[in-house]
């Protein structure tokens, strides 16, 4: 079992000093079919941002997935790498099984949940972030980071959702809390519902400042810190 460890003391510091930002907003993934991966993205339910032709020789489409601030753009005559040869393509959901629903419902095959195999890396399986094992079923401690589910578009391009509900050390900075959608935030607070409740057990009664400790336990979950008690 795989279960990632949230050092909330440690973590690589954001470098203060930079010449420019660089944001990472466009994968180009190989497709044989256009038509027919373009009728793909849209029943994933992803936002259909650009489809610009210029007779037989040229064509871009570029999809966006829900709360991504990184599209995918495929075509003709946008890349000579071999259709369905992408694989590795994470998308960070706060909630697997609900992700895996959703695509399910919209008739899109999706694999059945699964984790790591902790120090065993290799084995039969297509390999992703931890090795070429993977074990059945979320992880058992529903660590972040350690739960997985895996689909695949009509040309073979390999998808993969993993599931992330506290970020490493670093990752984000404190000051900069954000959510991509409304689908994150909402579980953002149901996470600071359940903390909260516990605090209130621990206090011993209604806690009247439940609006701050929540925004407290929001930020500092999202920039990797210490969580309020």
């Amino acid at each position: 079992m795989t279960t990632i460890e949230i050092d909330r003391e440690t973590g690589t510091k954001p470098s203060t000093s930079r010449s420019a930002d660089m944001k990472f907003e466009v994968v180009v993934i190989p497709v044989s079919d256009v038509d027919r991966a373009k009728a793909f993205y849209a029943r994933l339910g992803w936002r259909l941002d650009a489809d610009f032709t210029s007779g037989n020789d040229w064509r871009v489409i570029q999809f966006t997935p829900p709360g991504s601030a990184c599209s995918v753009i495929f075509g003709r005559n946008v890349t000579a790498a071999a259709p369905g040869s992408a694989r590795g393509l994470y998308l960070i959901v706060p909630d697997l099984e609900a992700a895996r629903q959703d695509l399910l419902d919209r008739g899109v095959a999706v694999s059945a949940p699964f984790h790591g195999a902790g120090d065993v890396h290799t084995g039969p399986d297509e390999p992703y972030l931890f090795g070429s094992v993977r074990v059945g079923g979320v992880d058992p401690k529903r660590g972040s980071y350690s739960s997985f589910a895996s689909f695949s578009d009509p040309d073979g391009n390999g998808w993969l959702f993993q599931e992330v509900t506290t970020r490493l050390p670093g990752r984000i900075a404190a000051g900069d809390t954000t959510f991509a959608s409304q689908t994150d935030l909402a579980a953002a607070l149901r996470r600071a519902s359940v903390a909260h409740g516990e605090h209130e057990k621990r206090i011993g009664g209604h806690d009247e400042n439940w609006a701050d400790w929540y925004a407290d336990y929001i930020v500092r979950e999202q920039a990797g810190q210490e969580l309020p008690t």
